[in-house]
């Protein structure tokens, strides 16, 4: 299986897109400086995955969503989600008391 995943810097909320067949080692990667383009942004937490079963079909995910338009599509959903969960927990707090 082949990952390719999106990154938030917990330090200054800027993205990264990778693709990778260990999600979990690469995140733990990425947390210990091993990546140059990466290291000075720690510490990252993984906000969004998709699964490939195959490498060629993950490498031209991987470069769409680096693109102009794909990187467009994942805000977009990044903050449709933040709105819909920050929804969620209003209504939930205010229907707790």
């Amino acid at each position: 299986m082949f990952y390719v995943y999106l990154l938030e810097s917990m330090n200054n909320g800027s993205l990264y897109v990778g693709r990778t067949t260990d999600l979990k080692g690469r995140l733990l990667e990425h947390n210990q400086g091993l990546n140059l383009s990466t290291k000075r942004y720690r510490p990252w937490k993984l906000i969004y995955y998709e699964a490939c079963l195959n490498e060629k079909d993950a490498t031209r995910r991987e470069k769409w969503l680096k693109s102009t338009h794909g990187s467009r599509m994942l805000k977009a959903r990044i903050r449709e989600y933040l709105h819909q969960r920050s929804k969620d927990l209003t209504n939930r707090n205010f229907t707790t008391g």
